[in-house]
């Protein structure tokens, strides 16, 4: 295994084990990149957001959007500079009252010890 493959292992596992604490935040604070680039699958407003003010403001809406009752972590699976996790998530939507389960696919590309692109699929 490569240096380059060791950091990319390093880093999607500390990203699992933040997620399964519980800590996304902590996830922001210590691997996006400035000019990160986060994708979602569907249209609207934040389909795709631009910088890390934005999708912290992106992260900010969407905790302050829900209500979350519980978070399953699978992965990480690596590819090279990139790494996906699988998200399932027993949530309530705080406007509707509505409660969902969500499962998503996150795709991280790394460069320099930092995500400069998380994707997301579901």
């Amino acid at each position: 295994m490569s240096e380059h493959d060791s950091e990319i292992r390093a880093i999607a596992n500390d990203v699992v084990a933040l997620a399964r604490a519980g800590d996304f935040d902590a996830i922001g604070a210590k691997y996006w990149d400035d000019d990160v680039v986060s994708i979602e699958s569907g249209d609207g407003p934040m389909a795709v957001t631009d910088g890390i003010e934005a999708v912290r403001g992106k992260s900010e809406w969407w905790n302050g959007a829900h209500d979350i009752h519980g978070v399953t972590v699978e992965g990480p699976w690596l590819n090279g500079d990139q790494f996906s996790v699988r998200f399932t998530m027993d949530v309530t939507v705080k406007a509707s009252g509505e409660r969902i389960q969500m499962d998503e696919i996150a795709l991280y590309t790394v460069d320099d010890g930092k995500i400069i692109e998380e994707r997301f699929f579901y």
